[in-house]
């Protein structure tokens, strides 16, 4: 076997310095992203030193891309993309046909023609899918109805960029019979209609084949693999479903690979098992999902800064400025609050991976010229690393934009000072309370599903809509003055977040948390954890102490 392997070191120096750059970013309390990216700069091919593969990158990046995808299709239904639809596909076209006019008018400023100015303006249109994806998720919204609103948006702009690609072709062809001094023919049109039906036929098709034939055989495949008892094979089986569907998307309906991984999820969801399908691909998700940010700094050439930066000011301006508050008016003029608003707006006000995708099918086809494409590479990067300042700017912004007569939002809920605060309200979360509730003990919960908490304050019981990791919602929940703080987030190591933030507002409050492994175990108890409760351990500790009942003398007690 060959050492010298192109794979290898891609993965080792990519993994490495994604490691280093992006634990520095997070001592400087900065997004890891931005640590990603610079280790993408480092073994691109405009520095010097090692150069990674390119195109092996892309591919590899590719598959984080799907596998973000499906985890999102795993937490969703059909249904709850429908419930959107009727915001997210006119919001979709208004803010791609602003976003175009946009580039065109910087284009025409700029000398790059018209032509150019289309293609700029698309690349600019569409936000990138797991950056907004990952935001959501570090805010555990995806589930919230601004997280619902976001993916929605996002499936429709994709299907859009696939039309766009698909048209781009014919549109060449067009342009350089116009510049020959040939006519365009009344069939050239109707060709160009035909191709935007089949495409989105092809897409329509695809759909029904999943929601029918795909409901009924994944979860049935699921269920007979689960009982085989081997936990390899039902991870084997939960990845080959993902990858392969995807594939088939876009091998054998022209559609992109990520709506393939959607589909893939969505479908998955239908099954009991789908917690378990997503725990089981967490790991690679994120993973793959870091070599995407590094393959996104490999493309990007720094001699960029050096230049005329009016371009890249320019496309930064449309991308973070222009297209947030168009996104944010539109928002508003469909009738969503100024918080979701915000939100939906700050989760997109970043472009990527459609972006890299249309400026090299623009290059090629001799579009665009190599200038413009940088450029695009240049403001897709600030825009990711700006991402995380816009995020919190705009959600200040609209919380404080809310009228004072109107009731407060969530995240500020007019509750007395609690003893009791329960931090994650899902299975574990809801047993605490409702015990809590019989023993008449009053409690606030900390929550980041926006349907949860409206039916939890519709009951009466003060709950806070946000992260446990929020200064903001900790206070607004009573955890500076509370005797006992539950965090039952099923991640141990966020939940060691939730710990240290809790005895930075309450030294004296006693603090449990669950955990999942031994690795759990021990952050917990080092951020001061006061009793943390492993499932497997007590697990183990029930079934031995039962044991116990039955033959004494042979079994130990539980420790």
């Amino acid at each position: 076997m060959s050492h010298d392997s192109p794979l290898i070191a891609l993965l080792a120096i990519g993994f490495g310095l994604a490691f280093v750059f992006g634990a520095v970013a997070t001592r400087l309390k900065l997004s890891p992203l931005l640590g990603y990216l610079v280790a993408g700069v480092l073994i691109g091919p405009f520095t010097p030193g090692f150069t990674a593969d390119e195109t092996l990158a892309q591919e590899v990046a590719d598959v984080g891309v799907i596998l973000l995808m499906f985890g999102v299709g795993l937490h969703f239904s059909p249904r709850d993309l429908m419930s959107v639809r009727a915001v997210a596909v006119p919001m979709t076209l208004l803010t791609i046909a602003g976003t175009v006019g946009a580039g065109v008018g910087v284009a025409m400023l700029l000398g790059w023609g018209i032509e150019a100015g289309v293609v700029f303006g698309l690349s600019l249109s569409v936000a990138s899918t797991v950056v907004s994806l990952r935001n959501l998720q570090d805010r555990r919204m995806i589930q919230s109805e601004r997280g619902k609103l976001t993916v929605g948006w996002l499936v429709v702009e994709d299907i859009a960029m696939v039309v766009a690609m698909v048209l781009l072709p014919t549109w060449a062809q067009i342009r350089s019979q116009v510049v020959d001094g040939e006519a365009i023919t009344v069939l050239q049109m109707q060709d160009i209609g035909l191709a935007i039906t089949l495409t989105l036929g092809k897409i329509l098709v695809f759909a029904v084949i999943m929601l029918v034939a795909g409901k009924r055989v994944v979860p049935w495949v699921l269920h007979r693999v689960v009982h085989m008892g081997s936990r390899e094979l039902f991870r084997l089986c939960v990845l080959a479903i993902a990858l392969g569907v995807a594939y088939a998307a876009s091998a054998l309906f022209g559609i992109s690979v990520a709506l393939g991984a959607l589909f893939a999820g969505l479908i998955m969801a239908e099954s009991e098992l789908s917690q378990q399908a997503a725990n089981e691909t967490l790991p690679l998700r994120d993973a793959f999902a870091v070599l995407f940010f590094v393959a996104v700094g490999m493309l990007f050439d720094p001699s960029v800064f050096l230049g005329d930066p009016w371009p890249l000011i320019a496309t930064v301006g449309i991308i973070v400025i222009f297209r947030s508050m168009l996104s944010l008016g539109l928002l508003r003029l469909f009738g969503q609050t100024r918080e979701v608003a915000g939100a939906v707006t700050a989760a997109r006000a970043q472009v990527g991976e459609f972006s890299f995708i249309l400026a090299g099918v623009g290059l090629q086809l001799d579009l665009i010229p190599a200038e413009v494409r940088n450029v695009i590479l240049g403001g897709a990067i600030i825009s990711i690393v700006l991402n995380p300042l816009v995020f919190a700017v705009l959600e200040r912004k609209t919380r404080r934009a809310e009228p004072v007569a109107a009731p407060q939002p969530p995240m500020q809920p007019p509750i007395a000072p609690k003893r009791v605060v329960i931090v994650g309200y899902g299975r574990v979360g809801s047993l605490i309370g409702k015990s809590l509730e019989a023993a008449q003990a009053t409690y606030s919960v900390v929550e980041d599903r926006e349907d949860l908490v409206e039916t939890l304050q519709g009951q009466g019981i003060a709950a806070v809509l946000g992260n446990g990791i929020s200064r903001e919602a900790m206070l607004a929940a009573g955890a500076e003055k509370a005797d006992l703080i539950f965090v039952t987030v099923p991640n141990g190591f966020e939940a060691g977040g939730i710990v240290e933030l809790a005895r930075e507002l309450n030294p004296n409050v006693k603090v449990y948390a669950r955990a999942h492994s031994d690795a759990e175990v021990e952050h917990l108890r080092g951020l001061g954890a006061d009793l943390i409760v492993s499932g497997e351990r007590e697990i183990a500790d029930a079934m031995i102490e039962r044991a116990a009942a039955i033959i004494p003398r042979r079994l130990p007690q539980p420790a």
